[in-house]
């Protein structure tokens, strides 16, 4: 099974210029964990998850409504083919110990894959996945 299978899409995301307050506001809207930060030209430029709003700017002491996204945000992101068989996906979730890839055709996002998705779409990958999901840490 391809990743374009199973992956979100379309996928909310949130420019760098952005404010963490209209990130955190983002996340809560959609209930969702994470966000790709993309350039006008569709471009990846980072990740910012609802852990980096909180390690990264509120317990730094930085204030939410003036802190850029570029400022919090994790700038380097592993992405994804969409033709990307899923075990490879979740072999890669595994070895870097992350919950969620962005999927990138023509350099540009076009969809999300979570550790969930993978679950849900593919019994074979979800022993493993459930083994490797104990020691996840969000990037």
């Amino acid at each position: 099974m391809q990743i374009r299978e199973v992956m979100t899409k379309p996928v909310i995301r949130i420019s760098a210029d952005e404010t963490v307050e209209v990130a955190a506001r983002t996340l809560t809207h959609y209930n969702i964990g994470a966000l790709p930060v993309c350039g006008s030209d569709g471009r990846l430029r980072g990740l910012i998850t609802d852990r980096d709003l909180v390690t990264r700017c509120v317990a730094s002491g930085r204030n939410p409504g003036t802190t850029k996204v570029s400022q919090i945000m994790t700038g380097s992101v592993v992405g994804i083919p969409p033709d990307l068989d899923a075990r490879d996906a979740a072999e890669i979730m595994g070895r870097r110990q992350i919950r969620r890839l962005p999927v990138l055709e023509n350099e540009k996002l076009c969809g999300m894959v979570s550790l969930g998705d993978l679950t849900r779409a593919e019994a074979d990958t979800a022993q493993a996945l459930s083994q490797i999901s104990s020691n996840i840490r969000d990037e």
